[in-house]
């Protein structure tokens, strides 16, 4: 019943194994940054609403809107509003441009064995060459899948969360 799963955790291990440890560290970036996109979707979907109504809300029960302090309080609240939305999205955007770095160090990592290797049995032998190989090319692979991954989401929110700033201000500018 159970094999799929197991099956499937040898699998993970083997490929880690043939990576290197610099595979964990892409790993743990990767679960973070979706960790990060994750949190943005489910902000996007439950609780923005209810924040930009807050916001008409109070904008729209000010007596007077005219003057340079109600527009000193629109801009607070615009100000406010846009922090909220695109809280976490410079921080995704790190650990995007973060996912290839990894695989180069795990290039390099993978390569310096395989020189070590090289210098210590001779060019002779690719069998012992080939793990240090496969340490080199998994992790940039890796990354790359990693930061392709998170390219698209990053785009998606930084574009949405622009949207959704811009919407508000003309909300609350047609008062004027």
């Amino acid at each position: 019943m159970f094999n799929w799963f197991f099956d499937a955790f040898e699998a993970i291990r083997d490929f880690v194994e043939l990576g290197g440890d610099v595979l964990f560290l892409i790993a743990l970036t990767i679960f973070l940054m979706w960790m990060l996109v994750f949190e943005r979707l489910a902000f996007f979907r439950l609780e923005l609403n209810k924040r930009r109504a807050a916001i008409q809300d109070a904008w729209e029960g000010r007596t007077e809107r005219q003057s340079w302090e109600a527009d000193q309080i629109r801009e607070r609240m615009i100000s406010e509003y846009k922090m909220a939305v695109r809280r976490s999205l410079p921080l995704v955007q790190t650990l995007v441009a973060l996912c290839p770095l990894l695989g180069l160090l795990g290039t390099v990592t993978g390569m310096i064995e395989v020189f070590d290797v090289m210098a210590v049995e001779g060019s002779g032998n690719p069998r012992s060459m080939a793990s240090g190989v496969s340490k080199a090319t998994i992790p940039t692979m890796a990354g790359m899948v990693g930061a392709l991954s998170g390219v698209f989401w990053t785009t998606y929110l930084n574009r949405r969360a622009a949207r959704e700033v811009e919407g508000l201000e003309e909300r609350l500018a047609m008062d004027r």
